[in-house]
């Protein structure tokens, strides 16, 4: 099963390693939020559409990063961009910590969001050019499952510091300062990859530098438009669910404790780590778009049944298989993309296809937040069932990719 992962060279193995490591403590970090939502609720009197709104503002600022350190990513390389977003969020996060005002919170979550979306397009573009084509898909799902991994951290040390040791939801915040150590790890370990130093010689060459312009026009705008508003779909799925299932499992309609709540999650990431690591050998070898219309598609009917419910135990055996579903398909953006762009400007359109998306899913915490106040969690949390659904439909404009080579 894992005959790539022997057979691939040093520098692929340490780029996967780097990249799958920035992910996992990009979804520890930004994840904490989800996790002591309820308490930072009580403590600074917001309502739900203002807890919401505050991840909308993330998800905006981390549009805003992800698009700006895909152009860095592209000029400057990708370690380089690797590490600057993570010193960015992991001191943004444990800022969060001291807010004293809802203010202070939007700002140190923005200054997070920020940095969180620097680290997809840096470790997706480092990943893509070390990888052969053949093994790609299965590279960027064991990147992409570490997610899960960093969000099942987050619950684990949201239990060590709340329900062990009696903390409080500040403490919580203070661990997500650790990834900043990673970043010297990178610096000192990781190779820029032979395609970007191939590319970057040719740009310095020719006097042509990246940009966003010659990123979208490289497959098509068609094609590019359908790839964002595919991605902007799950995004918006993602998030509108993902953020409040923890809430959902604490509230009276389902009633479990926070330390029951924090071993659903716990659970819920195994379903979700399976899920990315499972993608990226289907779609490898079905293709990409047959893998992820599928999976897309038995992720809305997945959700809506999760959402129907308030069964704790039922919510429990559905959990991970709804993760499964509703997650693992992600797996397979970076590798759509990647062979859909030129390495000079990949990581520029990585960035901008990837993160636009989350301008548009940022809608989701604020709306699920207000639909909740109004008609109560399962008719807030089906809405990411419609979000799974629409994102198939535009897979009808994205084109097969499977097995090409980058150029």
């Amino acid at each position: 099963m894992f005959r790539f992962w022997r057979e691939a060279d040093p520098v692929a193995r340490k780029a996967l390693i780097a990249a799958s490591i920035g992910w996992m403590l990009d979804a520890f970090d930004v994840m904490l939020y989800a996790l002591v939502l309820s308490s930072v609720r009580a403590d600074l009197h917001l309502s739900a559409d203002v807890a919401g709104g505050l991840q909308s503002l993330t998800l905006i600022a981390s549009a805003i990063g992800g698009i700006a350190f895909g152009v860095i990513a592209d000029r400057f390389g990708r370690t380089r961009a690797l590490m600057a977003s993570v010193l960015i969020y992991s001191i943004f996060t444990a800022a969060c910590g001291f807010a004293q005002t809802v203010v202070q919170l939007a700002a140190f979550r923005i200054g997070l969001g920020f940095g969180m979306g620097g680290e997809w397009a840096s470790g997706a573009a480092l990943v893509s050019e070390t990888w052969k084509a053949r093994d790609r898909g299965k590279a960027l799902g064991l990147m992409q499952s570490s997610w899960a991994i960093g969000y099942g951290l987050a619950a684990a040390v949201n239990y060590l510091v709340q329900d062990v040791a009696g903390l409080g939801w500040r403490e919580v915040f203070f661990a997500g300062v650790a990834p900043a150590v990673f970043a010297l790890w990178v610096r000192s370990k990781v190779e820029e990859p032979k395609a970007w130093r191939e590319a970057r010689s040719r740009a310095r060459a020719t006097g042509v530098a990246p940009s966003i312009g010659k990123a979208l026009a490289a497959p098509g705008i068609r094609v590019t438009a359908a790839v964002t508003l595919m991605n902007a779909c799950t995004m918006f799925a993602w998030w509108g669910f993902n953020l409040w299932v923890p809430s959902y499992l604490l509230s009276p309609e389902v009633g479990l404790s926070s330390a029951r709540m924090n071993g659903f999650i716990i659970v819920m990431q195994i379903g979700m780590w399976l899920g990315y690591v499972t993608f990226g050998f289907i779609a490898d070898a079905i293709g990409r778009k047959r893998a992820y219309v599928s999976c897309l598609l038995i992720a809305a009917a997945c959700v809506l049944g999760y959402s129907s419910s308030s069964n704790p135990a039922v919510l429990l055996v559905m959990g991970p298989i709804t993760a499964f579903f509703a997650t693992g398909f992600f797996s397979g953006f970076g590798a759509v993309t990647a062979e859909l762009y030129p390495t000079a400007v990949r990581a520029t359109a990585q960035g901008f296809t990837y993160n636009v998306g989350r301008v548009a899913s940022a809608a989701a915490p604020w709306l699920v937040g207000g639909i909740t106040e109004s008609h109560g969690f399962p008719a807030a949390l089906s809405l990411a069932a419609a979000g799974y659904a629409l994102a198939a439909v535009f897979w009808i404009f994205i084109p097969e990719t499977a097995g090409r080579e980058i150029q």
